[in-house]
């Protein structure tokens, strides 16, 4: 059993270094956490908020620790509410393998990328709404409005584009799918967590007391996650076309054209597998940014406080 009391509220590795960050991504991302019974994730929970009250859970710190990054994998770190086994990080791979793979490979036809787009965007609103910053509710019009805008970017996107490059060389159009991909994430995303850019993010100190709320903030953690989820794709929908591309010269896709989304389905899953958490570990969850940076309330109510001052406040930026 562990005698001293283990800080289970910060992620267990080093936060402050990429690769503790990366680590703590593969622990969260790992889609084998999918397979976690309802039973399993309730007990997880319980052990948590047990040990979080303070009581003695029986259990050794390695065994604590697993039953946190279960914990973890299914429910939001701000509401502690169970969000939906597609929405949750540990379902990032298996689903983006799958919606990307498809993307890359029904691209030709308007069709085929009204569908694919329309899907991944479901997909990316249920993920923005599960993964969202902080406990701020977020309105079934906010939901709908920031749905229809990004799929429309999309749409509009890939569907120009496709008529742009109509007569360029091929592997150009095989590109298509990640402008559009980039585009309605920085559109779909801000305008998800638009309550936090227009009343701002909550901020607090480093031992967690709580300052305000800061739109400064809210920007500065929407752009991270957004650069974050465009770099995820870019080994994929960036490098998987000239794999693709050169088979389609050698006639391979010509002869057998049933392999050509299998090929790209796994090659997804294993890019993904990697780049997923190391694209999560770019920038720190519990972000911090500096007083002098805030807007004027924050700064005097950072003012007010007894010293020593904080010169740095703190913020959960979503993923």
């Amino acid at each position: 059993m562990a005698d001293a009391r283990v800080n289970i509220d910060v992620p267990r590795s080093d936060q402050s270094t990429y690769w503790g960050r990366a680590a703590h991504f593969a622990i969260t991302t790992n889609p084998l956490n999918l397979f976690a019974t309802p039973a399993a994730l309730n007990h997880s929970k319980d052990i948590v908020t047990r040990y979080r009250k303070g009581e003695d859970v029986g259990l050794s710190e390695d065994e604590l620790w697993k039953q946190k990054q279960l914990y973890d994998s299914a429910f939001h770190p701000d509401t502690g509410e169970k969000t939906i086994w597609f929405g949750r990080m540990s379902a990032q791979v298996p689903m983006n393998m799958s919606i990307t793979g498809a993307m890359m490979t029904f691209y030709k036809t308007t069709p085929q990328v009204v569908f694919w787009q329309w899907f991944n965007q479901s997909f990316n609103a249920v993920v923005n709404y599960s993964n969202r910053s902080g406990s701020v509710e977020i309105s079934k019009t906010t939901l709908a409005t920031s749905y229809c805008a990004a799929t429309g970017g999309a749409l509009v996107t890939a569907l120009s584009l496709n008529a742009l490059v109509k007569n360029m060389n091929p592997i150009i159009g095989r590109f298509v799918p990640f402008v559009a991909v980039g585009s309605a994430n920085s559109i779909n995303l801000p305008m998800m967590r638009r309550l936090e850019l227009t009343d701002g993010i909550e901020m607090s100190t480093e031992d967690g007391a709580i300052v305000g709320h800061s739109q400064v903030a809210a920007k500065e953690g929407i752009t991270k996650v957004i650069l974050s989820r465009i770099s995820m794709a870019v080994p994929t929908m960036l490098g998987i076309p000239f794999i693709m591309n050169h088979l389609e010269k050698k006639g391979t896709l010509a002869k057998y054209p049933r392999i050509a989304a299998p090929i790209q389905i796994g090659l997804c899953g294993l890019i993904l597998t990697f780049s997923t958490p190391l694209c999560c570990a770019i920038f720190e969850q519990r972000a911090s940014i500096a007083v002098s940076s805030c807007e004027e309330a924050i700064q005097k109510a950072v003012e007010a406080m007894p010293e020593p001052k904080p010169t740095l406040l703190y913020y959960n930026k979503g993923l």
